[in-house]
């Protein structure tokens, strides 16, 4: 039913092939689309992000409401206001 594909790495720009046992697995899994990366370039990828579980990077900020110090996921703008966890809730309630 499946054939051997060969298929261009949108990284490096070198062929791989897609092979009938992976395009098998992959209808399985439900999975629509062909890999675009060859095996190298998905592994190398994965290891440039971050773990899962590793602890995010948390930027100082002052809340917008209440004035406090808070710290946040993200690189505040000033252009835009940064709330602590307990207004953000409120705000969202």
């Amino acid at each position: 039913m499946y054939e051997d594909k060969t298929l261009v790495c949108k990284d490096c720009g070198n062929e791989f092939v897609f092979s009938a046992g992976e395009q098998e697995f992959y209808a399985e899994k439900g999975f629509q689309n062909e890999p675009t990366r060859c095996r190298n370039c998905r592994q190398a990828r994965k290891a440039s992000r971050p773990a899962a579980g590793a602890p995010r990077e948390m930027f100082d900020a002052i809340c917008a409401e209440c004035g406090q110090p808070t710290k946040v996921p993200f690189q505040p703008r000033e252009d835009r206001p940064v709330y602590c966890s307990e207004c953000f809730a409120a705000r969202r309630g």
